[in-house]
């Protein structure tokens, strides 16, 4: 892992670029005491590292005492696409202009990105706590497909806060049952591009004992900032 640059921010927080062979991500840390919990952090389906409501949360969580982390895992952000994703995001769109159904077609692009996502992100949880200063425990805040496929694979990760806000696979909503860490999931009751009850269908299937739903009315933008506060609470009783 390379860091290529660093600035202290006005809230104390000291955020870091850095890569991991082709990976490009941002660290950030608090002024705190060492060993620092870990939270990896991913906006919903590929969105980029840089995107404003990540950052705002990563830098509240990171002033609240935690190392936060996100990456542009492959066909994230500014990385290289496919010529299949640019056809997929393509056809993605037209069927949402026609009102045509698009469940197969996010099928066809959400399924291969997530297979393609979770080595990288597990590649760089490695090199995270390998870092002096981070010594984890290890949640995770957001993509919730992603979310859960890191959730199965790594006992590292012990709790994670996901959001109901994007397409989830078949293979991932099989995968939840498996999924036995605490969990928050923060789902918009008006969300104009995801179904409320396949959200509930989701929130019910989780294998884990203790789960907790947040609903909030308004659409797929409109969490309320409240609920960052929350999550950092949620993340307090299970990584410090």
């Amino acid at each position: 892992m390379d860091f290529i640059s660093e600035q202290r921010l006005d809230d104390g927080v000291l955020a870091r670029e850095f890569t991991l062979g082709e990976i490009p991500g941002t660290l950030w840390t608090p002024e705190s005491a060492v060993p620092l919990p870990l939270i990896l952090m991913a906006h919903n389906n590929g969105l980029p590292k840089r995107e404003p409501r990540l950052v705002a949360r990563a830098r509240h969580s990171a002033a609240h005492g935690y190392a936060v982390a996100t990456i542009d895992a492959a066909g994230c952000g500014d990385r290289p696409r496919s010529a299949a994703d640019e056809q997929a995001r393509a056809d993605i769109r037209r069927a949402m202009q026609a009102g045509e159904p698009v469940d197969e077609i996010f099928e066809s692009f959400i399924g291969p990105l997530v297979e393609k996502a979770a080595p990288e992100w597990l590649t760089t949880l490695d090199a995270l706590l390998s870092l002096p200063g981070i010594g984890g425990p290890v949640g995770y805040s957001g993509w919730m497909a992603l979310g859960i496929r890191l959730a199965v694979a790594d006992p590292r990760i012990v709790a994670a806060g996901f959001f109901a806000g994007g397409y989830v696979p078949r293979a991932q909503r099989e995968e939840a049952r498996q999924v036995t860490v605490p969990l928050l999931l923060l789902l918009q009751w008006d969300d104009e591009g995801n179904p409320r009850q396949r959200a509930l269908d989701l929130f019910d299937a989780f294998g884990t004992e203790e789960k907790t739903l947040h609903a909030n009315t308004g659409g797929h933008t409109g969490t309320p900032w409240f609920e960052v506060e929350d999550g950092d609470r949620f993340f307090g009783r299970h990584l410090k």
